[in-house]
């Protein structure tokens, strides 16, 4: 009810400060939903059903992000984008209406709900706290030059303090806000690494590829969408035969696969990508990478549930999209960064090149002030340069792209190794989470 409210706000806000304001609003309204989704889900279904239940339920999630990209983009190029807060709207009622009239706790949720919740209110503050400073140093550091600014380095330190306090203030409280505790199973602890690192490539890649499209190929924002679409589309269809295949197949063989699959997707961007790419290579190089996260989500779930007792399945969905939010905002924060940073470094490698010793870049000048003069441009030699250094930027900014695909590439076959610190899963056992 809060996220429909919320975004029924977002959509008439007056002013930026009231759309940030509702936008926190439909951050607290949303942000437990899917925790919320995938508890309900793992209570509902007997480990037996699990795999194909939580595979129909990943389907209808990657739905959203497979057709967001292309209305988002379509409601900006023709429409004012206050729509695509009110288009929540119809859903949201919906789902609160199916969800007064189907959805029941378990008994030994009501159960422990009889007793009374205490509200363990100082780890909810220092988690609250940390997170919070943890957010404005990722989303402002670059931007700040990092830590030579005084307040990022503040925020450093007191995000790093409250995070180090919640632990063992958790460790010791009977009623914990996080359980802490979970993470003495290393088969939960790795995954939610590997979910942290899941969530470092998709968000960063979610980002990287729409902003390529659009400020190095010219793309608008619909057609960047339908370049991404596709692969949204794809994973829906191998999500049910990833369920099938965790009931035969040793969960921990299929993870790592499908971060072999993730890393071979980036290392075809850096490889494949340049400033004449075109639309279908772009598209492919998405659909696989789609293809490897179906392989990735759905088994690594189930590692993450598989020697936890159930009632705390709700916690446990929380831990797991804590991680891999952490991961898409450290992904994101870090790709922005390496992009820039990168794009400066290569720039001034091929500035260096552009001089009256170089063969090539007489050759360039000369070549485009014969086609200035030729359309009768008085400022030609001007106006070559211009294009010349423009012509630079671009190639700088291109080259940096490829350094971040390379580099999420090599950050998931690290990973591989992880994936056998886990436990084997027990026969039988199924994902428990999206």
């Amino acid at each position: 009810m809060l996220f429909t409210l919320s975004s029924f706000l977002c959509g008439i806000a007056p002013s930026l400060p009231l759309l940030i304001v509702f936008r926190v609003l439909q951050g607290v309204g949303g942000g437990g939903l899917q925790p919320s989704e995938q508890a309900i889900l793992a209570d509902t279904f007997p480990p037996a059903k699990r795999g194909m239940a939580f595979a129909v339920y990943a389907m209808a999630v990657v739905v959203a992000p497979a057709l967001g990209p292309t209305i988002g983009g379509w409601i900006t190029d023709n429409y004012s984008w206050r729509w695509i807060f009110f288009m929540n709207i119809p859903f949201g009622v919906l789902s609160v209406l199916l969800t007064t009239l189907l959805v029941s706790d378990p008994p030994w949720l009501r159960s422990k709900k009889s007793g009374g919740v205490r509200v363990d209110y100082i780890g909810f503050g220092l988690l609250a706290l940390g997170l919070g400073a943890l957010q404005v140093v990722l989303d402002k550091g670059e931007r700040e030059d990092w830590f030579d600014t005084r307040y990022i380095v503040v925020l450093t330190v007191l995000s790093i303090i409250c995070l180090v306090a919640v632990y063992f203030w958790e460790l010791h409280h009977k009623q914990p806000i996080i359980e802490v505790r979970l993470f003495s199973d290393r088969t939960f602890l790795m995954a939610c690494v590997m979910l942290f690192m899941v969530g470092f490539v998709l968000y960063a890649t979610t980002l990287l590829l729409p902003q390529l499209a659009q400020t190095l190929m010219g793309y608008t924002a619909e057609l960047a969408g339908l370049m991404i679409m596709p692969g949204g589309f794809t994973l829906i269809l191998v999500l049910p035969f990833v369920g099938f295949l965790l009931s035969r197949y040793d969960a921990r063989v299929m993870i790592a696969f499908g971060l072999l699959l993730l890393a071979m997707s980036m290392f075809l961007m850096a490889h494949r990508f340049d400033l004449d790419v075109d639309f279908k290579t772009m598209m492919w190089a998405r659909v696989l990478q789609a293809v490897s996260l179906a392989f990735l989500f759905i088994p690594i779930n189930t590692a993450a549930y598989s020697y936890l007792p159930r009632e705390k399945n709700n916690t446990a969905s929380g831990l797991i999209n804590l991680f891999r939010n952490i991961g898409g905002s450290v992904g994101i924060s870090f790709v922005t960064t390496m992009l820039a940073r990168r794009t400066q470094f290569h720039q001034s490698v091929l500035t260096a090149h552009a001089t009256a010793y170089s063969a090539q870049f007489r050759a360039a000048v000369q070549g485009t002030s014969q086609i200035f003069m030729s359309a009768g441009a008085v400022t030609a030699q001007q106006q070559t340069y211009g294009q010349l250094y423009g012509s630079i930027l671009r190639q700088s900014n291109m080259i940096a792209y490829l350094d971040n695909f390379w580099m999420l590439g090599v950050s998931a076959l690290a990973v591989i190794p992880f994936v056998f610190l886990m436990k084997r899963p027990p026969q039988g056992a199924v994902a428990a989470g999206h």
